[in-house]
């Protein structure tokens, strides 16, 4: 028979998620064994039942034809030859009446009563123990947050013994629940085998003991197979026996090792001193999680490193989650007004902080140093330990506590004339020299002999010249970042759609064509084969920011923009068909020259790069409707202003006609003769507008004379 899975009794004492998942396989599994079992003993309960009532039927059909001569039959109550042939066949029916009785106490002892047995005793002890663990975990939880919640500054002898006391107790409750739910589990493996053959064992040998009439061939046939069945069955049971010995052997051994390990206190340093080289740690933890302004609360989850990230996993989840990034970032042991052995993690730009808890000071200080040995990147070196060894005294001044982590965070920042030195390489990959790769190229969609790049020219010594030289003719300080404050600012204001993406640079080549849609797979597909031949693994990460103007490629630790596609430009998008994190799109620059070349670029996207190209579609679609508002709003300014400018002819045209209309009146005054003396001797007063009038006509006159 196949090897049978066993679940790990050596790790009982830790509970690590990955055990924990491990149980709830085993649990299902005895489910699913538990439901097959009750409906395999329902039919054999009805197997049962039924050779009962057929044993039943056939001697009740046997007294029957025994009282066939008592009957009083009007018609033919006499036939001697019929009554003895019924006497015979009652003698028959008789014998197999006798028979069906003793099929029918075979098949209670050897089918019904050890699947019985599996089913009333072994299922329920199982979902006995199952209860018990559950009751013993509740409470070693309890017990650690009761510990956990211990305050430094009331410090009371009695209640932190009785605290250690019951997590203790608790611990010991539980791992020892814990060994023996398991061993009864790894038990179930071996007795589900046995309580299925058993039941059929007995049934078939019952059977052939009933039809021992039949062929002798068929009989040693059976007997044979029926012969191998029982061994494999001793066997199985041997072997079961043993492994219940070991484990229990294992069981005691545990007890005795792990009894130190029971109490959350720190061990004697001269057993288990601290160990300061590790680039790797698992183990659970309390994180702080801010609930208000001032309020907090404190969680336990399960931590472990991956790499160069910090991960977390709670009970009943199958795979962790991110909680920061170690790489450059800074980590110390601090001093929490409400908990104890309390460090900090702080990221490399400073604007995430996690504060933790560990269950006692050695293991804090294995925290402190080996996250501040992942944050030097010593797992990437082969000899991690050595080298982590040499840098042990800088991570034994980080354990120390300090109350201004602030001052030690900036001391630890790197500056920003070395994170802009940096400078990125580039490979070129031509097509000749690779067979593989002139194998996958397609000349209908990439273009032939076409090197592809892997990796971004950053362009920061560029930008960082040309500011330096404007900065010196406009007295302005430049920005060592090479970033341009009034642009940022305007394409905030004017872009209404900002979506950022944390996306990988893979490599971009030139394509022929725009229009296939099968060239952003192809040139993919090409790519990773120009990766995976040339061994180059290296990816640049940066931040694609999507707006409604243009897409940029962002520095994530300078914010230096390395490139900037106008989405105009942008002429496809899309992502593969079977990896929907690999995603790329098709850049053909408008250019005056004539110059109608196209570039494919390829990303790998953490999460679906799908959404980001629904994001550069929607932002090219309110790029569209910007553009025709635009559009329309310039039209109906042309329109308003053509509008004004009819108006102002218009009454150009009415002030003409106004001042030839009062030139001609003038003309006409300046032509009638003076006024002549009144009756009485004196003279007739003109007002303002006729004196004035009479002058410009006396003028209008000698200038007509004097042209004359």
């Amino acid at each position: 028979m196949p090897g049978i899975e066993k679940l790990p009794i050596e790790e009982t004492l830790e509970d690590s998620p990955q055990t924990r998942s491990l149980l709830g396989v085993f649990e299902e599994d005895t489910a699913a064994i538990s439901n097959y079992c009750t409906q395999l003993y329902q039919a054999m309960q009805r197997i049962y039942d039924a050779q009962n009532e057929l044993s039943a039927a056939t001697h009740l059909t046997s007294r029957l034809l025994k009282e066939y001569d008592k009957q009083r039959f009007p018609l033919g109550g006499d036939d001697e030859v019929m009554s003895s042939t019924l006497q015979q066949f009652a003698k028959v029916i008789d014998e197999l009446s006798s028979c069906h009785a003793v099929l029918s106490t075979q098949l209670a002892d050897a089918m019904m009563f050890p699947i019985t047995q599996f089913k009333e005793r072994d299922l329920k002890e199982i979902l006995t123990l199952k209860e018990v663990f559950q009751i013993s975990s509740d409470d070693h939880d309890v017990a650690i947050n009761r510990y956990s919640r211990l305050s430094k500054r009331r410090d009371n002898d009695k209640l932190r013994a009785e605290a250690v006391e019951d997590v203790y107790t608790s611990r010991k409750k539980q791992h020892q629940t814990m060994m023996h739910y398991f061993c009864s589990l790894n038990t179930l493996q071996y007795k589900k085998k046995t309580a299925l053959l058993e039941p059929l064992l007995g049934y078939m040998q019952a059977q052939i003991s009933f039809f021992k009439l039949g062929s002798e061939n068929l009989t040693q046939q059976w007997e044979d197979f029926l012969g191998t069945i029982g061994t494999s069955v001793q066997n199985v049971r041997r072997e079961m026996e043993e492994e219940v010995g070991q484990m229990q052997q294992t069981i005691q051994e545990m007890e005795r090792s792990c009894d130190p390990l029971y109490a959350p206190c720190d061990p004697d340093p001269a057993h288990s001193p601290v160990c300061r080289n590790l680039t790797r740690k698992q183990g659970y933890l309390h994180i702080r999680n801010k609930t208000g302004l001032v309020s907090s609360s404190w969680e336990r989850q399960y931590f472990f490193t991956q790499g160069g990230n910090l991960m977390q996993q709670g009970r009943g989840e199958v795979a962790g989650g991110l909680v920061t990034d170690l790489d450059n970032c800074s980590v110390m042991a601090v001093d929490c007004d409400d908990r104890r052995f309390c460090f900090q993690v702080t990221s490399f730009d400073g604007k995430k902080v996690v504060t933790l808890q560990s269950e006692s000071r050695k293991d804090c200080e294995e925290w402190v140093s080996t996250i501040n040995n992942i944050s030097k990147r010593i797992y990437l070196s082969e000899n991690a330990e050595e080298l982590a060894a040499r840098v042990n005294q800088s991570a034994l001044e980080a354990v120390t506590p300090s109350p201004s982590f602030q001052q030690r965070h900036e001391s630890m920042r790197p500056s920003s004339k070395g994170r802009v030195g940096r400078a990125s390489s580039i490979s070129s990959v031509g097509s000749e020299p690779s067979p593989a790769l002139s194998v996958l190229s397609l000349d209908a969609l990439v273009a032939p002999e076409t090197p592809i790049q892997f990796d971004i020219i950053s362009p920061v010594s560029e930008e960082n010249s040309a500011q330096s030289k404007t900065a010196a003719q406009s007295g302005r300080r430049s920005n060592p970042f090479g970033e341009s404050g009034d642009g940022t600012s305007e394409d905030s204001e004017d872009s209404i759609l900002h979506q950022l993406f944390i996306v990988r640079f893979l490599g971009s080549m030139e394509v022929k064509t725009t229009e296939s849609a099968d060239v952003i797979s192809e040139t993919m597909r090409q790519i990773l084969a120009a990766r995976a031949i040339h061994n180059i693994f290296r990816m640049t990460e940066s931040h694609l920011l999507v707006t409604c103007d243009c897409l940029k490629l962002i520095d994530p630790q300078t914010q230096v923009t390395r490139l900037r596609f106008p989405l105009s430009s942008v002429v496809q998008c899309s992502s593969h068909q079977d990896n929907k994190r690999l995603f790329g799109f098709v850049l053909q620059p408008a250019t005056g020259r004539g110059d109608s070349r196209a570039v494919c670029y390829i990303f790998e996207s953490n999460n679906d790069g799908e959404k980001i190209c629904d994001s550069i579609g929607l932002a090219k679609q309110i790029a569209f409707h910007s553009e025709m508002d635009r559009k329309a709003v310039e039209k109906r300014k042309e329109h308003d202003k053509a509008k004004e400018k009819q108006q102002e002819e218009l009454s150009k045209q009415r002030q003409i006609e106004k001042d030839l209309e009062e030139q001609s009146r003038l003309i006409a005054a300046s032509s009638r003769p003076a006024n002549p003396p009144a009756a009485d001797g004196q003279f007739l007063v003109l007002s303002n507008s006729q004196s004035e009038d009479s002058d410009a006509g006396e003028e209008g006159k000698k200038r007509g004379e004097s042209e004359a």
